[in-house]
């Protein structure tokens, strides 16, 4: 009798494939193990099992497994069908959905091997020059994999030669499965078993009177076996006796010591628990009773808690609860830099329940943080994370947060899947009946929406912690102020007084700029050429402190220009200004204080955003400049202004959210300011104070913005009315990508006639080189979701089948607001 399984292979294939295994494999396996399979001619994946069958496939012949990889699954059946949901709801295939869920460390790919061929002989003269490199590398060395041979080679394009080469008979090539994660093994020491009765070991320490050194470290290894049960590290010890490793090495060679390893977690808490979570003031109170209420109908509620009301005391108590019922607790924050400051306040409280789970994370950490949830380890009852988080294999999942749910970086733009987690994390708690909170000061308009319409519960927190005042907002219109010379640089005289007021009392200042780098155009004065991205329809940006032009789209930079690259003249100057300008005129306008900078550029690295966060907690840093990063829900005790560089950039985008989206931002950045006792200040300029959005964030009114948004929408037929589709077109060849796109916009406008928007270039229409073209499917309420889908793969195919547009790729994007 034969037996199948299906499998889900890591690359953008829609469907899944059928192997072949015998009794015995099919005795062990269950859907959620890794197998090893070939696929194509000769490439190794590792590929993952969702069933265990007896029906042949009928289109081809099942080829065989290689080995298995797992002992026991390492991907839970919930997980499979969070997964299926992902792929059919955001169009993308269950081999993207597997490559963005595990661990890259899962992922195991083959690694071509290549290997003298002993069985064959020819004649070394006939060798060209490349070829002959390879072979004399082999005569010193049994293998080489393909990274070598580029070294060894000098060049990239190394096919060619090992073609050759096996053509001639003078290698052979193998594939070769390379496991990515390896446990971290700590080495301990321990006394011999010889040595633990008294009388040996009296006898021992007086035979070793000639050997003090020795000696002291056998004394200090009981000093430290006195005061802790727990196993002593190797490096403990040699700290401890301020010895060297030499001497250790001699006692364990005389076998006095013992030497033995275990596993160790790289992600370990050592602090204390602090004790006891924060009483709550009635207010807090309040909104927790409402919650719970309403959790008992819906499984969803929206948290409206303004600026350091302290909703993340109230998530605290919800936490406690959900730990004590033996449940699995999922935390969502927008940005990496968020889960420095929450992971500090929270392992107050849980210890080492909680666990992080980010792309800053190497990926043997990674692996560690999946299978402690996946094992329901204790250490792992409350996880920290980014988006990618939602695809960690709970097993019994009680409770999600979804912190500053209205962020846009819940939303993954590139690579597929393009999903949205915040979407995501509602489906996933429906699939083990959790419970979903949504937590944030300035909502997105879909979700107060659901709420307002009775699909979420609703829980306002309207009065900060210890009933300190919101800030008070205040406009500078720049227009005049450059009229009038009051400006320095890009401060008013404003703004400039009240950071100086700021500093005298001892108390920080923040200022945001949403643009990095030094200036974003830098423009010859005689004949107006800037110098622009190869690769990309943008200006490069200048960032002084590597003194080079960047291109952010695509990272490209080139030297800044001495002179004009047009025209040779050196009258150059800069237009605009970014984070890194803002950091220079600051320096010179306040040499006697610390100034810092946290954007792209300076939080590089795994604990980039560590270093300046805590820099500027314990009063380092003076006054902060920063990018969108800092907007997000941190909390710093000690400021008592902020400053908006330029508000009007953020509002003149072209995007249907680009007036919400400014909203969100001021709302958030002005909540950074004031939140102890002090009420703060914050400082916004503009050149159109008079702008409605500016008004509704002066007087902080969320409702008055949203009434706005709400009737624009409905009249534009935007969501939460219309669900939109975006599908993009990419070619490097222009012509190409408008004959391609003209023809799938014609396809759709068949069908869903009006509804279909352009196609159209967007604002930057080249990047990497690629050309790309838009076409907008708005999806009215009545309509089925699926068929329009259905419908949309169809063209896909079809359009897939025509010749001319062979290599033109299409990026179909569900919800890409």
């Amino acid at each position: 009798m034969s037996y199948f399984i299906n499998v889900i292979l890591p690359i953008p294939l829609d469907k899944e494939f059928t192997y072949a295994i015998n009794k015995d494999e099919a005795g062990f396996l269950k859907p959620g193990m890794r197998v090893a399979v070939q696929f194509g001619k000769s490439k190794v994946y590792a590929a993952l099992v969702t069933k265990i069958h007896q029906t042949s496939p009928l289109a081809y012949e099942a080829k065989e497994i290689e080995h298995i990889l797992d002992e026991s699954p390492i991907v839970t059946l919930d997980q499979l069908r969070l997964w299926s949901w992902i792929s059919d709801y955001y169009l993308s295939t269950k081999g993207e959905v597997m490559r963005a869920a595990l661990p890259g460390a899962f992922l195991l790919e083959s690694e071509t091997i290549i290997l003298k061929n002993e069985s064959s002989v020819f004649d070394e003269s006939l060798l060209k020059d490349d070829e002959f490199l390879i072979y004399e590398a082999l005569q010193y060395q049994s293998l080489l994999r393909i990274q070598e041979v580029m070294d060894i080679v000098g060049k990239k394009s190394v096919l060619p030669v090992i073609k050759r080469l096996l053509e001639k008979k003078v290698i052979t090539v193998q594939e070769e499965i390379y496991e990515q994660y390896k446990p971290k093994m700590v080495r301990y020491i321990r006394l011999s078993k010889e040595y633990i009765k008294e009388d040996s070991l009296r006898v021992l320490l007086d035979s070793m009177t000639r050997a003090p050194k020795q000696r002291e470290v056998l004394f200090h290894l009981f000093t430290i076996q006195a005061k802790t049960k727990k196993p002593i590290k190797i490096d403990e010890l040699l700290k401890a006796s301020n010895s060297s490793a030499a001497v250790v090495r001699s006692l364990i060679d005389k076998k006095i010591l013992e030497e033995y390893r275990l596993q160790a977690d790289r992600v370990q808490y050592l602090g204390e628990k602090v004790g006891e979570t924060k009483q709550l003031n009635e207010y807090q109170l309040k909104a927790l009773v409402e919650i719970k209420k309403y959790f008992e109908d819906t499984d969803v509620c929206l948290f409206h808690g303004v600026t350091s009301s302290g909703k993340t005391e109230v998530y605290v108590k919800l936490i406690e609860e959900a730990v004590k019922e033996g449940k699995q607790v999922l935390y969502l924050l927008p940005e990496i830099a968020l889960t420095t400051q929450l992971i500090a306040r929270l392992q107050e409280y849980f210890g080492e329940q909680l666990s992080v789970y980010h792309s800053k994370y190497s990926v043997n950490e990674r692996v560690e943080v999946w299978n402690n949830v996946k094992d329901k380890k204790s250490k792992a009852q409350i996880i920290i994370g980014a988006r990618s988080a939602i695809f960690l294999p709970f097993i019994d999942l009680g409770l999600i947060i979804v912190d500053e749910e209205h962020e846009n970086t819940f939303k993954q733009y590139d690579p597929a899947p393009r999903y949205h987690a915040r979407d995501s994390a509602v489906v996933l708690a429906k699939m083990f009946g959790a419970k979903v909170i949504l937590g944030s000061a300035t909502p997105s308009i879909e979700t107060y929406y659901n709420a307002q319409q009775g699909k979420y519960g609703f829980v306002q927190l309207t009065r900060r912690y210890g009933d300190v005042l919101m800030p008070e907002i205040n406009l500078v219109d720049i227009k005049t102020k450059y009229k009038k010379k009051e400006m320095t640089g890009h401060f008013s005289d404003t703004l400039l007084l009240a950071i100086q007021d700021a500093l005298k009392e001892e108390e920080q200042v923040i200022l945001f700029q949403n643009r990095r780098g030094y200036s974003p155009v830098v423009e010859c004065n005689t004949c107006g050429h800037s110098p622009q991205c190869s690769n990309c329809d943008v200006s490069l940006t200048f960032h002084s402190y590597k003194n080079q032009l960047r291109c952010h789209y695509c990272g490209h930079n080139i030297a800044m220009p001495q002179k004009c690259m047009a025209c040779d003249s050196v009258d150059l100057s800069t237009k605009g200004f970014g984070t890194e300008q803002i950091e220079k005129e600051l320096e010179t306008l306040f040499p006697d204080y610390k100034i810092g900078r946290m954007d792209q550029d300076t939080t590089k690295g795994k604990h980039g955003y560590e270093k300046i966060i805590n820099r500027f907690e314990e009063g380092e840093i003076d006054i902060l400049v920063g990018t969108q990063m800092l907007s997000k829900g941190l909390d710093f005790r000690n400021v008592s202004l902020v400053g908006v560089m330029n508000a009007d950039n953020l509002l003149n985008f072209p995007d249907f959210r680009a007036h919400e989206r400014s909203y969100q931002l001021m709302q958030q950045v002005s909540g950074r300011a004031g939140r102890t006792k002090k009420r703060g200040k914050v400082l916004i300029q503009t050149y159109n104070p008079y702008h409605q959005i500016l008004q509704q964030v002066s007087v902080n009114d969320y409702l008055g913005m949203y009434g706005d948004q709400i009737e624009e929408r409905y009249q534009y037929k935007y969501p939460p009315f219309y669900k939109l589709i975006k599908i993009t077109s990419r070619h490097k060849d222009y012509n190409k990508v408008n004959e391609a796109t003209d023809w799938l916009a014609k396809s759709l406008k068949n069908v869903f006639k009006k509804n279909v928007l352009g196609p159209e270039f967007p604002p930057v229409s080249r990047i990497r080189n690629q050309y790309h073209k838009n076409i907008i499917i708005k999806i009215p309420q009545g309509q089925s979701l699926n068929k329009t889908k259905e419908i949309i793969k169809k063209i896909n195919t079809s359009f897939k089948a025509i010749k001319d547009f062979s290599g033109v790729r299409i990026v179909i994007n569900v919800d890409n607001y």
